[in-house]
């Protein structure tokens, strides 16, 4: 019983990763309709920036996710304003011009920092202990700050004024501008946003993980695919998909074995594809979810 609650623990906490990164997936998708391969990377550079604060610096590990939150969004605006936004409606050159920030990003974390992995000592320390289960403070920690970071974009794309801009310019965009809302500063403030989760999951995860110029490839890739089995632009898919591959990583590696995790795993979701094409809330968009 133990070890099945400590699996759970385990792939939640892979499920609130998943979902933190593929929340800013869709957000940009959804609303940008830009397929932003360089999410990876916004990843890497919060767990640096987190990393740098806290033990080059010395600040508390709490600013360190602040600069690394902000830090990102910040990037992330500059790069939707300056270099997305010349060419939003190409959908294959926003694809090359995220692909090429992504390998940018990567190689000025190597320059900077090193190829090797980071010896990232920040987070909680500790553990709950209760019966025979054991749960690192840290996992609790990653688990909670994603709830209400999904939550309050929740809140901010249903419950206020620019949330209900933003819909409205991807539902009809020319319509909107004709009633006076600005794509030109509401893109880059939705695209910062999407980066600025990133951000938050690097500096949340990498020290509990591993921290290293490219680890933010595989993380985008099972996000990646969490965003498509949940249905493109469905922000609630996104984050039930990401849930649900977190726990089925997590059970097949304890009770299957490691190396039979990411083969279980496509094909499960090669097998839903087939059978849902659209995924599980495909039919349920940003705008209607």
């Amino acid at each position: 019983m133990g070890e099945f609650i400590q699996t759970t623990i385990g792939g939640l906490t892979l499920g609130a990763q998943y979902a933190l990164m593929a929340l800013g997936f869709s957000l940009a998708f959804g609303i940008l309709r830009v397929i932003n391969f360089a999410h990876g990377a916004f990843y890497v550079v919060g767990g640096y920036l987190a990393y740098w604060i806290t033990n080059e610096v010395g600040l508390p590990y709490v600013l360190g996710v602040i600069v690394a939150v902000l830090g990102t969004a910040a990037i992330g605006y500059v790069f939707e304003l300056f270099v997305i936004e010349r060419r939003i409606d190409d959908h294959l050159a926003t694809i090359v011009m995220t692909l090429g920030a992504s390998l940018i990003g990567g190689a000025a974390m190597l320059s900077l920092f090193g190829a090797q992995a980071a010896q990232f000592e920040g987070g909680l320390t500790g553990t709950f202990r209760f019966g025979g289960v054991f749960v690192p403070h840290a996992r609790v920690m990653i688990i909670a700050v994603a709830g209400l970071a999904i939550a309050a974009v929740y809140l901010l794309l249903y419950k206020t004024q620019v949330g209900n801009a933003l819909r409205a310019l991807t539902d009809d965009r020319e319509m909107a501008v004709a009633m006076g809302m600005r794509p030109k500063v509401l893109f880059p403030m939705a695209f910062a946003i999407a980066t600025g989760l990133a951000g938050l999951t690097g500096a949340l995860v990498t020290p509990q993980f591993s921290l290293a110029p490219f680890v933010g490839e595989h993380v985008l890739m099972i996000s990646f695919l969490a965003v498509i089995l949940g249905g493109l632009g469905s922000l609630p898919g996104a984050v039930i998909a990401s849930v649900l591959v977190g726990l089925v990583e997590a059970f097949v590696g304890t009770y299957v074995g490691g190396s039979w995790a990411p083969l279980i795993l496509f094909t499960g979701i090669l097998v839903l594809l087939v059978a849902r094409p659209s995924g599980l809330l495909g039919h349920r968009t940003i705008i209607d979810a």
